[in-house]
């Protein structure tokens, strides 16, 4: 789909999601597994949910589990797919809204954001910092960011892939501890049917 300057992130994002039934795979990404299965569940916020795979994921394993995202078809379809999982609604929760302007009204024991980089403008070191503010003391954020372009990409992204380090100081969140901040590949499926290794950032932050 291309982009430019006029388009509106909401509008960009609830088209994309309109043109297709499903856009995502709704499996949980990998480093959520990896890093979350070693902390005790609380409350948790996943930013940019998309149709909710990381949510849902959270939520079977005994989170209290909330996604917010732009995009109105989207959160419509996780909450659907946590529905079909037999899910109660008090265990998980769905907003749509613009992030930008998004605040918590909680505070949360965990906050992830997986792949919140967008072909369109997103003030995405801002709203990772407004909502770190919301994670309880001795709470975490858990990032992950494309490293790099996916081969099968046709998106112009507004934004450089970060490094670990380049993360880290983008979130400018003195005095946390960084207990994760490395580069992780992963085996992944293009839309086509496409086979390759990616290469994600992930951070892990604990606030003091």
């Amino acid at each position: 789909m291309p982009t430019d300057d006029v388009t509106s992130p909401a509008d960009f994002w609830e088209d994309r999601y309109a043109s297709a039934e499903q856009i995502w795979s709704g499996k949980v990404n990998d480093a959520i597994v990896q890093v979350v299965s070693t902390l005790t569940p609380g409350r948790s916020l996943d930013l940019g949910c998309g149709e909710g795979g990381d949510v849902v994921w959270l939520a079977q394993h005994g989170w209290d589990a909330t996604g917010v995202d732009i995009s109105a078809t989207a959160t419509r379809r996780a909450a659907e797919a946590a529905r079909a999982r037999g899910i109660p609604d008090d265990r998980i929760h769905f907003e749509a809204a613009d992030l930008e302007t998004w605040s918590p009204a909680k505070s949360y024991d965990l906050v992830t954001a997986s792949f919140l980089q967008s072909p369109v403008e997103l003030a995405r070191a801002d709203i990772l910092g407004r909502v770190a503010e919301h994670v309880v003391p001795g709470g975490r954020l858990l990032t992950v960011a494309h490293a790099g372009m996916p081969p099968w990409s046709t998106h112009a992204h507004h934004h450089e892939f970060p490094t670990p380090d380049e993360e880290v100081a983008a979130l400018g969140l003195a005095g946390w501890a960084v207990e994760i901040a490395e580069v992780r590949s992963r085996e992944a499926t293009g839309p086509e049917g496409q086979q390759a290794v990616l290469d994600d950032t992930v951070v892990l932050l604990r606030r003091p």
